[in-house]
């Protein structure tokens, strides 16, 4: 029987069964499709990085042996559809079975379901075999709890796959070293710079001009940074063992000025575009940290595994246990639009500078820049959770909606309610001093709520608690600091409300 098997571009999993035997009856097809770079404006380095990914896993499985097909962006044959593209070559190959692996976005599932449905030949869908758990395996565990905490779902997932534990016994005696992930980096230790690779990307860049994408962000064409092959992947992972991982719990949290990527791995694009397993990624990382115990702490270990094993696979849950009304939710009614300083990065907040210019200049920016500087700043000036899902997933490197969607519209902008976090992430000015050095170097002064040198985030921060008081006044852990909201004499509040409001209605002028 004649195969066609099709290959998302975050399907790049060489070590898929599908790739262990080649087969002269089977034909697989990849493409490049407007479909995919315009349904939101993308970073150029997001729309590269996957193109030429999808381009050497091509060429990896040619040299395996497999029959593929491969579309270029500016193919004069490519109809930059998904449906006409396995039309067509159904029709061309005399295909007699379609077969796709099961994708991870819930449009692009929507998009296959019909699509197979409308074929006059057989189809079938596959796992993708990456991931620790099914799609619905986190619904099944949380079936019939109102809270839907990652912390017992992560302990759940470490005894269930035997990591970091001996019998039942967590190894370090306690399921979670959060508490030891939160110093603020003060140059004690110094950072090794990041594993670049350096590839001339100027070929891929003007294809994606020629073909008339519209982009945003900045990529030094001769020198771009990101892994694009399973070789290279693999580079990363082993550069972060032997120089990042001894550091990397204790500053996971923390924001440098001068540094923008601290022991962080940068596997997330491999990762996500399915190059490296999480399976030998925790592997790896276990193995060589039991090397090591004598240089390498639990607590830098088990940090890295929870971000994993825990919040990567709890996300995944979350995502196909709400969608598709997830993608809808605003439940504090937040409408406001983003500034222009998203696209441009030019704001006199130093933190909010350096955030959004690392992410315009790297597609990357880390977890606490993403949650607790922008994050945090687009939630307390109440953008809408639509404006603020669209510019992540367009922005970094990594975002696939699965995984952006949860973190955004949940974690960061509590749009969902309360499905993910219990409480809101938000912060004033000071826990943006606590972790960085943001401040000290800052137009603004931290620690004044008014004047024209104010920090924002002051201001913000109590309008915001003040404005959604209401909706929180059930929340136990808000009830502290809606506490200390009601201590706020009355005139000072109204400062408060002028000056964010002042800050909410012309944002780019801060």
């Amino acid at each position: 029987m004649k195969k066609l098997r099709l290959i998302l571009g975050d399907q790049l999993n060489l070590q898929h069964s599908w790739f262990q035997e080649s087969d002269n009856n089977t034909i697989y097809v990849l493409a490049e499709m407007r479909q995919e770079t315009d349904y939101v404006k993308h970073h150029i380095q997001k729309i590269v990085g996957f193109f030429l990914s999808m381009r050497n896993f091509y060429k990896a499985i040619q040299t395996q042996g497999h029959q593929a097909v491969y579309f270029q962006i500016t193919d004069a044959d490519n109809p930059q559809n998904l449906e006409k593209i396995i039309a067509s070559c159904i029709e061309k190959y005399k295909i007699e079975k379609f077969e796709y692996q099961l994708p991870d976005e819930y449009r692009l599932d929507q998009q296959l379901k019909k699509i197979s449905s409308n074929l006059k030949i057989e189809s079938q869908a596959f796992d993708s075999k990456h991931f620790y758990t099914t799609r619905h395996e986190l619904s099944d565990f949380f079936e019939g709890k109102k809270l839907l905490l990652m912390q017992n779902f992560y302990r759940n997932m470490r005894k269930k796959h035997h990591i970091l534990i001996n019998g039942s016994t967590p190894i370090g005696n306690q399921w979670n070293f959060d508490a030891d992930n939160r110093k603020k980096y003060k140059g004690e230790v110094p950072v090794p710079s990041e594993k670049n690779f350096h590839t001339n990307v100027s070929e891929i860049i003007a294809q994606i001009k020629e073909a008339g994408i519209i982009t945003f962000g900045n990529i030094d064409a001769q020198n771009f940074s990101w892994p694009t092959s399973r070789e290279q992947s693999l580079e990363v992972l082993d550069y972060f063992c032997k120089n990042l991982l001894i550091h990397f719990g204790d500053y996971e949290d923390a924001m440098h000025t001068d540094e923008k990527f601290l022991f962080h791995s940068r596997l997330s694009f491999a990762m996500n575009s399915k190059m490296l397993s999480p399976k030998e990624v925790l592997e790896t990382v276990i193995t060589f940290y039991h090397k090591n115990e004598a240089e390498i702490s639990i607590s830098q270990v088990e940090g890295f595994v929870r971000q994993i094993l825990g919040w990567r696979e709890y996300i995944r849950g979350i995502y196909w246990k709400e969608m598709p009304h997830y993608a809808q939710m605003n439940v504090l009614k937040n409408d406001n639009k983003l500034p222009n300083f998203f696209w441009t990065g030019k704001t006199k907040m130093n933190c909010m500078s350096h955030a959004i210019n690392q992410s315009l200049n790297e597609a990357y920016a880390h977890h606490i820049q993403r949650l607790m500087v922008i994050g945090n700043f687009t939630l307390l000036t109440q953008i809408h959770p639509d404006e603020v899902d669209a510019w992540y997933l367009g922005v970094y490197i990594d975002a696939i909606e699965w995984v952006e969607m949860p973190n955004t519209r949940g974690m960061s902008q509590y749009a969902d309610g309360g499905i993910i976090a219990t409480k809101p992430y938000v912060s004033s000015g000071s826990y943006i001093n606590k972790m960085s050095n943001n401040c000290s170097k800052c137009h603004y002064n931290v620690k004044e709520k008014f004047g024209e040198k104010a920090c924002p985030f002051n201001a913000l921060y109590w309008n915001f608690l003040d404005e959604k008081k209401e909706y929180f006044k059930g929340n136990q852990r808000m009830a502290m600091m809606l506490n200390l909201l009601n201590k706020i004499n009355p005139e000072e509040m109204y400062k408060i409300k002028i000056k964010a409001n002042t800050i909410i209605e012309d944002m780019d002028s801060y």
